[in-house]
């Protein structure tokens, strides 16, 4: 497809970021866009993979922490999370189980999305619940005068993995420096690195779990030397 008919399809404003990156070099221009494009399913993949791994282990220590059918209950009458301190995360939860036709705890589990799983290391819902939920990280760091490796840390860290998600489920470029049009690969690598950090720090094998799914560094790479 030449140029005129790619900007067509995928618009002018658009494609102007691109063309910018690429010193007006229209067929690099497209080569850029494709090549976010794979880096973004690339991310998504691994962020897909690490939000599995976040919940089941969420899921697992609460269920020993608090029964079988702890999500649930958590959002019932007497339940840990009814509390106005706790903010939406009685309401997101009950509603999420009204609208289950057939109810079980497995898929009550699934209709829970990233920031959800997230909210359960704020203040409020991390104390209330226990405050034992960093044990799901057994080979994080242990605190220091210098860094403090507490529910907040992990709080904003995740923070940081729900941003990149939101980023490419709004078909948002990740290959620029942000609100620039210079071509830089750094924020998608630290995000990256920041995922494989929190598999490691849970135990998990991530190099065993993403056998054959893993190509941002080479996807990287590629932008990089475009």
């Amino acid at each position: 497809m030449n140029y005129k008919d790619f900007e067509k399809t995928i618009s002018a404003p658009r494609m102007s970021r691109y063309k910018i990156a690429c010193n007006g070099n229209t067929r690099k221009a497209m080569t850029l866009y494709r090549l976010n494009l794979r880096l973004s399913q690339e991310l998504f993949t691994i962020v897909g993979c690490f939000e599995i791994a976040l919940r089941n282990a969420i899921d697992h220590h609460y269920s020993k922490e608090h029964g079988i059918d702890w999500l649930k209950n958590a959002a019932g009458p007497t339940g840990m999370f009814n509390s106005r301190i706790c903010g939406k995360t009685p309401y997101i939860i009950a509603e999420a189980a009204r609208r289950l036709t057939n109810y079980s705890h497995p898929k009550l589990i699934a209709e829970m999305d990233f920031g959800f799983w997230r909210y359960l290391f704020a203040k409020h819902q991390f104390r209330i619940a226990g405050q034992s939920l960093l044990k799901i990280f057994p080979s994080k760091p242990k605190s220091s005068k210098q860094h403090n490796y507490n529910d907040k840390f992990i709080f904003d860290e995740l923070e940081k993995i729900n941003n990149l998600r939101n980023r490419i489920a709004h078909h948002e470029p990740v290959c620029f420096e942000l609100g620039t049009a210079i071509k830089n690969t750094k924020y998608s690598r630290d995000h990256y690195q920041l995922i494989i950090q929190l598999f490691q720090w849970m135990d998990i094998d991530h190099s065993s779990l993403l056998y054959g799914l893993d190509h941002v560094i080479e996807v990287c790479n590629k932008m990089d030397n475009l």
